[in-house]
């Protein structure tokens, strides 16, 4: 949480950039979370986001909200800033119970071996990072260098 409106989380590599192209397009955002233990609940943020890139002046202040981040380790490419236009909740009655086990390790391990430039070559080969599956601009690349 930024502040009482806003709310952030770290955009990691990943097989496509769906989101990132969506919100450069329109902006539009919803972000749920569902109690996988404990009361039903489904809590669901509706409201407008961007894609904070690597290159942006307020990237470093927005990272500095994610202090047990090593985001050398995992293919940061952004930070997605939500604004909250409504917040609603809702009965969770058909999520199922679930347990968390553990993180797995396996993704910061893959992208510990990139730096910048392997990073945009990787994602310059992949398809629907630099451009959605709907044809929106997706990532900018190459990546911007990172500040971090």
């Amino acid at each position: 949480m930024l502040d009482e409106q806003r709310i952030a989380y770290l955009d990691f590599a990943g097989s496509t950039a769906e989101t990132v192209a969506h919100l450069r397009e329109n902006g539009r955002i919803t972000v749920m979370w569902c109690a996988f233990q404990g009361p039903p609940n489904i809590v669901r943020v509706h409201g407008r986001g961007e894609p904070v890139f690597r290159d942006d002046p307020r990237f470093p202040e927005l990272l500095a909200h994610f202090p047990d981040i090593d985001p050398s380790l995992h293919g940061l490419r952004a930070i997605i800033v939500v604004t909250a236009e409504l917040v609603r909740d809702s009965c969770g009655y058909g999520v199922p119970f679930m347990s968390y086990d553990e993180d797995r390790d396996l993704h910061g391990k893959r992208f510990a071996r990139e730096d910048d430039a392997s990073l945009s070559a990787y994602f310059a080969k992949k398809d629907h990072i630099a451009q959605s599956i709907d044809g929106l601009p997706g990532l900018p690349l190459p990546l911007p260098p990172s500040t971090f």
